[in-house]
């Protein structure tokens, strides 16, 4: 069984979009998001990124798919219209099963849920979740999306140093599930 991390930014109140967007616009935060996503150790591997349609929209087309990374976009949508090469899955059980199935598990690396807030809710509940980078943003924005609550279940592990970028400073910070699990 593969297992899945998260990848996500939040600010103090664990916000992380408004209408759609980021509230903020962090060049770090998004070379950091490479970094961590699109690197495979094994140059016969790939990682994929697992994001819901809304986030799959809020990215700018020019960027779409996200190079270097299998993308599969988590939707009810049987009709969603997608470029060639990128997946579509109905549920996690349907992405587990695709990323265990004979053929593409010894092609994929990690996987990384890259949001939206109701596909976080989802991933965080199973046990195959077993890492979460988060960017901390050491201020509040006006968020409608949010993180769910994470620290009954996860334990910070690694921390980076405070960076700044105009008026926002922020850190990197990886967790683990607590279970002993990564």
């Amino acid at each position: 069984m593969i297992p899945f991390n998260i990848v996500v930014s939040i600010d103090l109140k664990k916000g992380i979009g408004k209408d759609g967007a980021l509230p903020w616009d962090l060049n770090g935060d998004i070379r950091h998001f490479r970094e961590i996503t699109a690197k495979a150790r094994s140059p016969k591997k790939k990682n994929v990124v697992v994001m819901g349609r809304k986030t799959w929209e809020s990215i700018p087309q020019e960027f779409r798919p996200l190079p270097e990374r299998t993308n599969i976009v988590l939707t009810r949508n049987k009709s969603l219209s997608l470029p060639e090469g990128v997946m579509k899955a109905e549920s996690f059980e349907r992405i587990l099963q695709m990323a265990n199935n004979e053929k593409l598990k010894d092609l994929i690396e990690t996987i990384f849920i890259i949001g939206g807030q109701q596909v976080y809710e989802e991933a965080i509940k199973l046990k195959e979740c077993e890492k979460l980078y988060v960017t901390h943003i050491h201020r509040e924005f006006d968020c409608d999306a949010f993180f769910p609550s994470f620290e009954d279940k996860f334990v910070s592990i690694r921390s980076s140093d405070e960076m700044k970028e105009g008026p926002i400073t922020y850190h990197f910070q990886e967790y683990k599930r607590k279970d002993g699990k990564a």
